[in-house]
């Protein structure tokens, strides 16, 4: 049942920004709908919308009379204001949205309606639609032909794009970790703030440019709410080749994954807002599976940059009695000891030797002068049994690489060229830097890329995952996402030269002991 329009006129009255009517914008996206478009617009139910509602067709360089039609029904919309423009070069279908979409940002519209000019979405859902986002219930609502079980087919779905739209949208959410009954409809509503927050501008003109939005959506934490529609087709001519499309709607949820884990920067899933959390990646091999299972049971740790103490925690739970040290340290008991300190600083403080392991896992990369940590950690933990466990994201992994062919160097927001990293290392210059440092090499080891992380713990992630380890073994400095190592002091100068005194000494104690006997 459509809501009455008093319903939308009272959901409207609490405003934003002080305002007692929230705009609505229809926007008619439109492309050789000659004999369809009055039909469309005159199908509007104008009496349920809000008052302040607006209709935009933007015809994208249709090779018949569109635009002209479209002028013409201004009769039909019962007194809405109608805007019809035209693009003089096609846009594509994801591009024509990003201009109306601009159109509602400019023009001060709190909601905007995506409607099809050729017929293939019913407008008499408009007021259901649109109204969980002029409430503030939700930032986008969609409409979906898959809610009602078997009804898309009743209602004419041809079987192949049934099933095809089942099998694309299962994947996806898989992918994402959505629970969406359609990816693929293209009747929605959006909240023009929170449009205003994508880089929707970035996204493909293609036809997944509906795809790459609804990313967009999730990753930014937005409330999308779903709602049933009828399914129709008529005799519209469908401009998708659905492989490609199935393609790329693939492709761009695999690159939002990949975006995520930092292997791949994508501007248009750098989303405004969006805060990446350090966690661990456990159940698969890391960085962190790999140093965690090195320590012993029972060890003494210093855990350096220990952040929120994911790792600490992870060790306090084999028994060890772990000591983190950074700027700010958990409090949450996963440390026996905290030492606040920024690693930038020239000294490290008080005494920290007699540690069974030292770990500094990615780290150093963040450093003005990992130099001078390693120096003060060697002058301050030096103990002939500890362990240095050390790890760096490797720049030599093939995806920086492949980029520079194409002269691509672009800075992400977590990954190899996280835009926090200050320093870059291949193996070579890892293990130089450590050398060059006073510490001995004893383990070192590639680690593949966090698959499981980018696009969820499953059968392909696990694929790849292991692909990426075979490929370690043919070239470790191409195909290992990151670096590990395990090092060993060198005794300081200072311990070297009381070691000698030390010796000096005991031996003429002995001597002397001799040359009395004799």
């Amino acid at each position: 049942m459509l809501p009455e329009m008093n319903d939308l006129s009272a959901s409207t009255t609490q405003g934003m920004n002080g305002r007692t009517r929230k705009k609505l914008l229809i926007f008619v996206v439109a492309y050789d709908a000659g004999k369809t478009i009055r039909s469309v617009l005159s199908r509007i139910p104008v009496k349920q919308l809000p008052p302040e509602t607006e209709v935009l067709v933007i015809d994208d360089s249709s090779g018949d009379k569109t635009f002209d039609l479209a002028l013409k029904s201004r009769d039909v919309l019962g007194g809405l204001k109608l805007t019809v423009l035209f693009n003089p070069v096609n846009q594509g279908y994801g591009g024509n949205q990003k201009i109306g979409y601009q159109y509602a940002i400019q023009n001060g519209f709190d909601v905007v309606a995506l409607l099809h000019g050729d017929g293939q979405y019913a407008p008499e859902q408009l007021p259901a639609l649109v109204t969980p986002v002029l409430t503030g219930e939700a930032d986008a609502c969609f409409g979906s032909r898959m809610m009602e079980h078997g009804q898309a087919l009743k209602d004419g779905m041809p079987l192949y794009k049934f099933i095809g739209n089942k099998i694309l949208t299962s994947i996806e959410n898989r992918m994402l970790g959505a629970k969406l009954s359609e990816f693929h409809s293209g009747y929605r509503v959006y909240s023009v703030n929170a449009l205003k927050q994508l880089p929707f501008r970035y996204n493909t003109n293609d036809f997944h440019f509906d795809t790459e939005i609804i990313i967009q959506f999730l990753m930014r934490g937005f409330c999308i709410k779903e709602l049933p529609i009828p399914t129709y087709y008529g005799d519209e001519i469908c401009h998708v080749n659905g492989i490609a499309y199935a393609w790329n709607v693939v492709v761009a949820a695999l690159a939002s994954r990949i975006h995520l884990a930092g292997i791949l920067y994508q501007k248009r899933y750098d989303v405004a807002g969006e805060t990446f959390l350090y966690d661990l990646k456990l159940g698969y091999p890391s960085s962190h599976t790999m140093a965690i299972s090195r320590v012993k049971p029972g060890s003494t740790v210093l855990d350096v940059a220990c952040g929120t103490g994911l790792v600490a925690r992870e060790l306090t739970g084999k028994g060890c009695v772990v000591t983190g040290i950074d700027k700010v340290c958990p409090d949450n008991g996963s440390v026996a000891r905290s030492i606040l300190h920024d690693l930038d600083s020239p000294a490290l403080p008080g005494d920290l030797s007699n540690y069974d392991y030292i770990l500094a896992l990615d780290c150093l990369e963040h450093l003005d002068s990992p130099e001078r940590l390693l120096e003060q950690l060697r002058i301050k933990c030096f103990s002939e049994r500890s362990t240095l466990i050390l790890t760096a994201p490797n720049i030599g992994f093939f995806f920086p690489r492949f980029g520079l062919m194409f002269g691509q160097f672009n800075y992400g927001r977590q990954g190899i060229l996280d835009l926090t990293h200050k320093r870059l290392f291949t193996f070579p210059s890892f293990r130089r830097l450590l050398e060059q440092e006073g510490y001995e090499i004893v383990r070192t080891r590639g680690i593949p890329a966090p698959y499981p992380k980018a696009m969820g713990d499953n059968w392909l992630s696990r694929f790849f995952l292991m692909v990426n380890r075979f490929l370690i073994l043919i070239s470790r400095g191409i195909f290992s996402y990151q670096i590990y190592i395990e090092a060993k002091f060198r005794p300081p100068l200072e311990s070297l030269l009381a070691r000698t005194i030390s010796t000096s000494a005991e031996m003429e104690r002995k001597n002397e002991q001799f040359m009395g006997i004799y």
